[in-house]
């Protein structure tokens, strides 16, 4: 049965997936820069050049099995409220790292998107459970990946969805932006810690569902 599975989501100590005031500028938010990031594209260089490593285990093994993806519309692209044209394609260039069909949550629908190497960005308001159906449809038996970002991970956490999430707790304090795993009520019940391993820069958790 597919699962659907979280990865790679950096957050500091003190819980914070993203800064304030996303922007072209500041795809992160304010204070949460590329440097956060740091570990994951050192290892996926290594991953690259057939090196080994703690982190480059996690990066590899967020890319077995996976045949659909779900984002929110944060996560895509900086502009909020009606599309003021359709000429943005993501942060990604013209191919994109995903090369498979991309479910992108918005409430500003637009024609889906054929990208090179095979990504589709195809975008919907659909209820979570009816994305995750569809995605598990496009992922033709493999699993699904929740690219994120914090405000969709904890809406299908809320709705008891996600079967499997590794972060990455970066060692830093930022105080503001949009936490992790806030607000969550009975969505985080159920989900043992499997996993928790330190690299030199970064603390991976990995919950697995009970």
């Amino acid at each position: 049965m597919a699962k659907l599975r979280v990865h790679n989501i950096t957050i500091t100590l003190d819980g914070y997936a993203a800064g304030p005031n996303q922007s072209l500028e500041h795809p992160l938010g304010e204070g949460f820069g590329e440097e956060m990031h740091a570990w994951m594209f050192a290892a996926m260089r290594d991953l690259a050049d057939g090196k080994g490593g703690v982190d480059v285990e996690y990066v590899a093994r967020s890319e077995e099995n996976i045949g659909a993806t779900i984002m929110g519309r944060n996560m895509f692209g900086p502009r909020r409220g009606p599309w003021e044209d359709e000429s943005w394609t993501g942060w990604w260039g013209a191919n994109p790292p995903y090369h498979n069909d991309v479910f992108v949550h918005t409430h500003h629908l637009r024609p889906s998107v054929a990208m090179e190497g095979g990504t589709t960005f195809n975008f919907t308001d659909e209820p979570v459970e009816t994305v995750l159906a569809r995605a598990v449809e496009a992922a033709a038996g493999k699993d699904v990946r929740l690219a994120g970002g914090a405000a969709t991970v904890r809406q299908y956490l809320r709705a008891g969805l996600i079967d499997e999430m590794h972060f990455a707790v970066a060692p830093r304090l930022l105080g503001r932006g949009e936490r992790l795993l806030d607000d969550l009520g009975d969505g985080i019940d159920g989900y043992r810690v499997a996993e928790l391993v330190s690299s030199p820069a970064v603390t991976h958790a990995v919950l697995l569902r009970r």
